[in-house]
């Protein structure tokens, strides 16, 4: 069975929902078996409830990208070197990036002529495997926080002013809470105007601790108080807000570099992740944005927010590619509830919903 089949008997309405199995929950040996199914009916509610947020926030995507292959199979009843182009230029437009594209249909081309496929409509279902198989690309993808086994897990973001850094904090602290966690936000960002306090606000609204100095204060030494702090009353995550300035990049490496260093000081295998936020609307500039980053520090996931706000979400597909680092939470609305775990599956299923 392909990615297409597997995804569409998954998801779509026509077949029965999948169980959820009771290997894959934590069930104490203590809960009996009314406990165990209310248990059960409430994992299979939060997944329906995941891909109905896919759907929704992929809406944009999913009218311009997929409409244009729909129109572009009814155009086209065989295969020619004309769909081809046509092809190569929808994919090119929905921001997968041109390299990406590039050796998408190189792939695409090979397995057309190996197992000598001429209808346009079974090429569709080829087209969803082949996506699939360029984000995995035969590796195990991680998209799950690193927690440590010591108290606290320290995860830093990084990224530039105006992509939904502080409040990507905010709702990720929330959800974090929500699962019985204590959070300390800790403000970094000393430089923008107005950063500490807006950080401070969203701590106070969704139940966290919160770490601050005055604006201009040394980064360094604000995270230096915000851990030592994080030590001493148990907190199980510390989420440390940075500048976003890009314009000198020996300026930033230098600073994160120190502040590295400072956190390893007190947290010996910390930060246990960098995460990269980035603006989903900005399109190949969102790239840029990363491959600057991944040269002057270690990024261990992207956060890729305001993807309900553009059609061009197949950035998701290029940044994998070109950048080779996963994407770990998307943006899907402004709810906290928007902010999603990645899943491949369930983001190829809200892309191609209305292929399925």
């Amino acid at each position: 069975m392909g990615l297409f089949d597997k995804i569409k008997k998954m998801f779509t309405k026509e077949e029965k929902e999948p169980r959820v199995e009771e290997k894959e929950l934590e069930i104490k040996e203590e809960l009996d078996d009314d406990e165990i199914e209310e248990v059960i009916t409430k994992k299979e509610k939060h997944k329906k409830e995941d891909v109905k947020i896919y759907e929704k926030g992929l809406t944009k995507s999913r009218e311009n990208f997929v409409s244009k292959l729909i129109n572009l199979t009814n155009k086209y009843h065989k295969i020619t070197e004309e769909y081809f182009e046509e092809l190569e230029e929808i994919l090119i437009m929905a921001d997968i990036g041109v390299n990406t594209v590039m050796d998408f249909m190189d792939r695409l081309r090979k397995r057309v002529k190996h197992e000598n496929i001429e209808d346009t409509e079974y090429l569709k279902e080829l087209i969803v495997d082949e996506l699939f198989i360029i984000y995995v690309n035969d590796e195990v993808i991680v998209n799950k926080i690193n927690f440590s086994e010591n108290k606290p897990t320290v995860i830093l973001f990084v990224g530039v002013n105006g992509v939904g850094k502080t409040t990507t904090i905010a709702k990720l602290g929330d959800k974090m809470i929500s699962e019985g966690k204590k959070v300390k936000m800790v403000a970094g960002d000393t430089f923008r105007a107005g950063a500490t306090k807006q950080l401070e606000e969203w701590a106070t609204r969704v139940g966290a601790t919160f770490v601050g100095k005055e604006e201009g204060a040394d980064p360094s030494s604000v995270i230096y108080d915000g851990l030592e702090e994080a030590l001493n009353d148990g907190t199980d995550v510390v989420l440390i807000d940075t500048a976003g300035r890009l314009q000198n990049k020996a300026n930033l490496m230098n600073e994160l570099e120190k502040i590295n260093r400072v956190i390893g000081k007190i947290i010996p295998d910390g930060p246990h992740e960098t995460l990269l936020v980035i603006d989903a609307t900005t399109g190949q500039n969102g790239i840029s944005q990363a491959k600057a980053f991944k040269e002057i520090t270690d990024i261990t996931g992207i956060v890729l927010t305001k993807l309900d706000g553009t059609a061009k979400g197949g950035i998701v597909l290029a940044i994998k590619e070109q950048v080779g680092i996963p994407v770990k939470y998307i943006g899907l609305g402004e709810r906290k509830e928007d902010l999603q775990t990645f899943d491949i599956e369930k983001y190829i299923y809200g892309l191609f919903k209305d292929m399925m």
